[in-house]
Formats: C-alpha cells, sequence, structure tokens
C-alpha cells in the first residue's frame, strides 16, 4: 500500500498540486482515484464494506499523499475526520448506514462542531 500510495502521490497529485494551491478548488478527481486504488477511508472496518486496515497503514498512506501536496492529503483525509465518531460511538445501524455509504461510491463526508463561547475550538467545548 505504501508504494501504490508513493506512486500515486507522484504520478496524479504532484503535477496537479500547484494549480490546486492557486485555485483552491477541492480536487474531486483526485478523491475520487484515490479512492477507487482504496487510499480512501482505509480505516473502516471490514465489516461494513472497508479494507479494516490498521491505524498504522492509515498514517503510512497519509504520509505518502502528503508528500504529493498537505493540502490535497488533508482534503482526502476529513473523511477519517467525520466518520471517526461513528466508529468509536455509533450503534450498529449508523455504522451499517454512513460507514457502508463511503465504501459503495466516492463520497465525501464532514463534521460539524461549534458552541457558544468556544466557537469550532473542540478543545474548549464544555458540553
Amino acid at each position: 500500500i505504501q508504494s501504490m500510495a508513493r506512486q500515486f502521490a507522484a504520478d496524479v497529485i504532484i503535477p496537479q498540486a500547484a494549480e490546486y494551491d492557486r485555485t483552491m478548488a477541492f480536487p474531486h478527481d483526485i478523491f475520487e482515484q484515490a479512492w477507487e486504488l482504496g487510499l480512501v477511508n482505509a480505516h473502516i472496518p471490514e465489516e461494513y464494506g472497508g479494507p479494516g486496515m490498521h491505524t498504522l497503514d492509515g498514517c503510512v498512506i497519509a504520509e505518502e499523499l502528503a508528500y504529493g501536496c498537505s493540502g490535497i492529503q488533508t482534503a482526502m483525509e476529513a473523511n477519517t475526520l467525520a466518520q471517526m465518531p461513528v466508529i468509536l460511538a455509533g450503534n450498529e445501524f449508523q455504522k451499517k448506514k454512513y460507514l457502508g455509504r463511503m465504501t459503495e461510491e466516492p463520497l465525501k463526508c464532514a463534521y460539524g462542531v461549534s458552541e457558544a463561547g468556544a466557537g469550532s475550538d473542540v478543545a474548549a467545548i464544555k458540553t
């Protein structure tokens, strides 16, 4: 998986990185290609349609993709931020419904965090 991610960064991300930095557009085409190769959603357990990779595998993928462009890699890794609360605290229905969808097609997901007096500062949230 490391060599595949490294090759993807070299062949796909690096040639387009400057243009995405300049335009600030979301790299939909890169995301979709990475999804097809299994470089997105690596942490989703097998029972919900994912590859069930170890956390270290996900870190290796992230590191290799970030070599190509840390901004593009961060955009691609955003799925992990939104999926992890479901993985850690979701019930079986939620896991099957929301994680399963992420493995069926190259979807993007997000989450929001805000609280009066804390805004989006997760460390300052009281509730």
